[in-house]
């Protein structure tokens, strides 16, 4: 396996960070801005505008108690994921440990240092809280610089391969990042990925993962701000 050396660690901005508690009456996740707002998360806007039909015939098909072992087990694996890759970015050592959760998130981040981060060329901020003011809030896992051009990144995992046509909320939430950025921050960022790894035919042992990467380019950005945009209308209808 080729080494990989972390991208060089830049402070651009001078990032504002927002604290994040859950709302007492909804119990959602939202965020106290710098500026004294709450506002509802991205993900909490995309889950509240979403079409749930599908996931709700999966979970009857299976079972809801099985539904939510493995979407407990892939939480796991998701954080131990964002761990490793967060250790890597800052330059300390990882810890991969002998717990199956930990082993096999620590094979799925070297598959996305290999393919995703070996093309970042700087780093501005890692899970970093971004708001627009008066809509929303979340945090992203990476801002830099990829292959050149300035960029919000974020990690990703899942049981199987997605088609591009599965990913439209991967699009959209980081639209909305890169909007917050652009608004607080004065910048003019356009384009974000992806980085994807596969989890293999067995979830849970090492062998067999693969990496995806779904990209954001600037000829699309426009349309995909149209699309959240309209998710952000259609959260505050209905909670209005």
């Amino acid at each position: 396996m080729t080494i990989i050396n972390p991208p060089p660690f830049i402070e651009r901005f001078q990032y504002k960070n927002c604290k994040q508690v859950n709302d007492p009456v909804t119990r959602k996740r939202v965020y106290q801005t710098p500026d004294g707002e709450t506002l509802p998360s991205v993900t909490t806007i995309l889950s509240a505008t979403k079409d749930m039909t599908a996931l709700n015939e999966w979970r009857n098909r299976i079972g809801w108690d099985k539904a939510q072992a493995i979407t407990t087990e892939a939480a796991n694996i998701g954080t131990g994921l964002h761990s490793n890759l967060e250790r890597f970015i800052a330059g300390v050592p990882r810890q991969p440990g002998n717990n199956p959760v930990h082993v096999k998130a620590n094979a799925m981040a070297d598959l996305i240092i290999q393919n995703g981060l070996k093309d970042m060329q700087e780093i501005w901020a890692i899970e970093q809280s971004l708001y627009f003011p008066g809509l929303y809030s979340g945090t992203t896992d990476l801002v830099g610089v990829y292959k050149g051009n300035p960029s919000v990144c974020d990690y990703k995992q899942s049981n199987k391969e997605k088609k591009e046509s599965y990913v439209d909320d991967y699009k959209m939430q980081l639209t909305a990042y890169i909007l917050s950025h652009n608004e607080v921050y004065g910048t003019d960022i356009k384009e974000g990925h992806i980085f994807m790894c596969v989890r293999g035919t067995d979830p849970m042992k090492v062998g067999g993962e693969k990496y995806q990467q779904f990209d954001l380019w600037p000829k699309d950005f426009n349309y995909w701000q149209d699309q959240w945009l309209t998710k952000v209308e259609q959260y505050y209808k209905l909670n209005s």
